[in-house]
């Protein structure tokens, strides 16, 4: 069995590599592909080994989905934060250092999440089924800080609720297969891509340097916001990222390092509330559960080993690929890499969410053009999600 484990952690490591360099190819989609196959075409293999594989490709997907984030200007909904600060560092010629960053905050955060791991599992069994009652008042208050946090308020509000608006209406389209896909896709991704190409941004030359920065601040706030944002719905990587960040206010380099951490920790912790409570805040969880029912301790403690195995293996091939990109990224045309990086997310939601998907992603990109013109944080636009959750909890 151990040689089984081991080889399905290097399949896994090697899938969420690949999908975290793909635009438009997120965890969650792979996810669900696995839990379709599962009851068929894998039905023969070991459920143990699959969820080893799902594991260890989540978190490789972590670490190496900041690379087209940074480079390609192409995030999925974990990575959206990093677009502003990761690009600025990119057109100074630091594009390295800003996926550097992002890989300190996730390393760093797979040694704590294992750390504190067991002394979590006895916190969230007492304090969860006192916020259970009070998730949806919970929502409205981050959507709150949200928007009052920034300097145009108004137009936040406008962002947040223009953004719900959508997504109520595109997670209630019965016909459309991964709505999440096109959605997030077209708000988080095409419209960047469309504004890059426009204005024909030029990438300079890139320097391979390290960082040097204080990552115990925005590893505080990662810490301390992670966790709540990991077990309540419609709550993900960024509204805890920018929740993190008022706790530990950060620079633009240091909130890479927030970010990461962020990432990890509500991956991990998504995992610890499967074990706890029997709900999965992430693709991967889900899928876990799908596949394997109720995780019991042993279980648990495998997961664990597979996060702290994948996550370093995952942290020096992230610093290879980007190191790559840095030397590679300034002989590329950008805007014709961005116009192929587009071609690739409306072929890969063509194919996955069909004609209504092509639809569904127009018009999101429309709106996530429009949003990004008010210049208010993108994170504002994830009241795509945020305001459906709302709405199933209350009524």
């Amino acid at each position: 069995m151990l040689l089984g484990i081991l080889l399905f952690l290097f399949l896994g490591i090697l899938a969420g590599a690949v999908a975290g360099l793909i635009p438009g190819v997120h965890i969650n989609t792979i996810s669900v592909i696995l839990i379709s196959f599962s009851v068929s075409l894998l039905s023969s293999i070991n459920p143990i080994y699959l969820v080893v594989f799902i594991s260890s490709m989540a978190i490789a997907n972590t670490f190496i989905d900041f690379i087209p984030s940074v480079f390609l200007g192409c995030p999925d909904t974990d990575t959206e934060l990093s677009v502003l600060p990761g690009h600025q560092l990119l057109k100074e010629g630091l594009g390295y250092e800003a996926v550097v960053l992002t890989c300190y905050g996730c390393i760093i955060a797979t040694f704590i999440l294992i750390l504190i791991s067991f002394p979590s599992v006895l916190l969230i069994s007492k304090i969860y089924p006192f916020l259970q009652k009070i998730i949806p008042y919970i929502l409205i208050l981050v959507s709150l800080i949200l928007i009052l946090t920034e300097n145009k308020k108004f137009s936040a509000f406008l962002v947040f609720i223009l953004s719900g608006f959508l997504g109520y209406i595109i997670l209630n389209l019965p016909q459309l297969n991964q709505p999440l896909l096109p959605l997030l896709t077209g708000l988080f991704g095409s419209s960047m891509l469309i504004l890059s190409i426009k204005n024909k941004i030029k990438i300079p030359q890139q320097k391979i340097t390290k960082p040097k920065i204080n990552i115990i601040s925005p590893l505080r706030g990662a810490l301390i916001a992670s966790p709540l944002c990991s077990f309540l719905p419609g709550l993900g990587s960024g509204q805890a990222a920018i929740i993190g960040n008022l706790i530990s206010k950060t620079n633009s380099r240091e909130f890479l390092v927030l970010l990461g951490a962020t990432n990890i920790f509500v991956m991990g912790f998504s995992f610890i509330s499967l074990y706890v409570i029997s709900k999965g805040r992430t693709g991967a969880a889900v899928a876990v559960s799908e596949i394997i029912g109720q995780l019991d301790t042993n279980i648990f403690i495998l997961i664990l080993v597979i996060i702290f195995i994948s996550g370093i293996i995952s942290f020096f091939i992230t610093i290879f690929l980007a190191r790559f990109f840095s030397q590679k990224v300034a002989k590329i045309k950008y805007t014709l890499l961005s116009t192929i990086t587009l071609s690739i997310l409306i072929i890969v939601t063509f194919l996955i969410s069909g004609f209504l998907g092509i639809l569904v992603l127009a018009i999101s990109t429309i709106t996530g053009i429009y949003c990004i013109s008010l210049n208010v944080k993108r994170t504002n636009m994830m009241g795509c999600l945020l305001i459906p959750t709302i709405i199933i909890y209350l009524f």
